[in-house]
């Protein structure tokens, strides 16, 4: 069992995902993963992996009984590390899969507030570059933004991993303005 190279997850990213948002929504996911990775003194090059492929299956998947479900399987199916896919498992909450590792409960908590921090950013008038933690915050108690964000995920993955909410924004806000050319905010 071995972890896809960064290279190999792109290009099953790729392979599997067309849509532009998507692609760039797992790259969000991974620099997030890559921040927490660092956090904790873990491996950032697998933590980074999770985050790149966690919705790899999603745009071919979209149904809760079939995603992550099937990537899972194909994740398997090329030997891939049962580590990688228990994680990507976990990311989503419908699946039941426990979140009993530092990794799991990473990726459960970054993945619904990169769309939220995204959003943020889309409105921003200097996009990612303008948004801080209180602008995420003051935009997290209008219920009718980002309508489709779960905040009490949110706010269910910063407890499990420990994070006081704010301090997880702002990590997870860091990680992204890091890259935010690569997801054109």
């Amino acid at each position: 069992m071995r972890w896809p190279t960064r290279e190999e997850a792109e290009r099953i990213l790729r392979e599997w995902v067309k849509s532009e948002s998507l692609i760039k929504h797992a790259y969000a996911v991974e620099a997030a993963m890559r921040a927490y990775a660092r956090k904790f003194g873990e491996d950032e090059e697998k933590w980074g992996i999770v985050g790149l492929l966690h919705d790899f299956d999603y745009e071919k998947f979209p149904n809760p009984e079939d995603h992550p479900a099937r990537g899972a399987e194909f994740l398997r199916e090329k030997g891939f590390s049962e580590e990688l896919v228990e994680a990507i498992l976990a990311h989503a909450e419908h699946t039941g899969a426990p979140r009993d590792t530092l990794l799991k409960k990473a990726i459960f908590a970054v993945d619904e507030l990169t769309g939220l921090i995204a959003a943020v950013a889309l409105v921003h008038p200097n996009r990612l570059s303008g948004v801080t933690t209180k602008s995420v915050l003051r935009k997290w108690k209008e219920k009718s933004f980002a309508r489709g964000v779960n905040r009490e995920l949110i706010e269910q993955g910063a407890r499990e991993l420990g994070i006081p909410l704010e301090e997880h924004i702002e990590i997870v806000l860091s990680a992204m303005k890091e890259i935010s050319e690569k997801l054109g905010l």
